[in-house]
């Protein structure tokens, strides 16, 4: 079972430093973002191969561990292990699910963030990279975002397979 209150309780905890458990990125995002999915019981799977499943073990890691890109690719295609579906709408996300981000508009998803909280419908995201705390899922504030970032919404399976 997902435990999405320890997925927020974690992302609280660390979202303005980092757990000395794992590495640290100059892009921390989506390794932030990972070490939260894990902390809510996400199972690992793939070792020792980087190009397949979602994992760390053994001083290495999944690309999909790592990079915004290949985890949005991950949730949307994992049939194992962690899982999530799309939804529609940021309002349709719940406590501990995910955003990806591509700023630029052009398909290459640049930025991960976790759900843990809402203000009305809306939710509110913690990230790192530049380390932020309930800020608005839309990022309208940030440099990087622009008239074309697109969303991808991803609902995280309560259970897992």
């Amino acid at each position: 079972m997902y435990n999405r209150q320890a997925a927020v309780q974690y992302a609280n905890t660390w979202w303005n430093a980092y757990n000395p458990a794992y590495p640290k990125f100059d892009v921390d995002c989506t390794n932030y973002i990972s070490q939260c999915l894990r902390a809510g019981g996400a199972p690992m799977r793939g070792y020792p191969a980087r190009g397949k499943g979602w994992w760390i073990q053994g001083g290495t890691w999944s690309f999909s561990w790592s990079t915004s890109h290949a985890l949005r690719w991950y949730l949307d295609t994992s049939k194992v292990g962690l899982q999530a579906v799309k939804v529609a709408n940021a309002s349709d996300l719940q406590l501990g699910d995910v955003i990806s981000y591509d700023f630029q508009g052009d398909g290459r998803f640049d930025h991960t963030t976790i759900v843990t909280g809402f203000n009305g419908s809306d939710p509110l995201v913690n990230a790192h990279t530049v380390s932020s705390r309930q800020r608005d899922w839309r990022y309208d504030t940030s440099p990087a975002y622009a008239g074309t970032t697109k969303y991808i919404f991803f609902h995280i399976k309560d259970s897992f397979s």
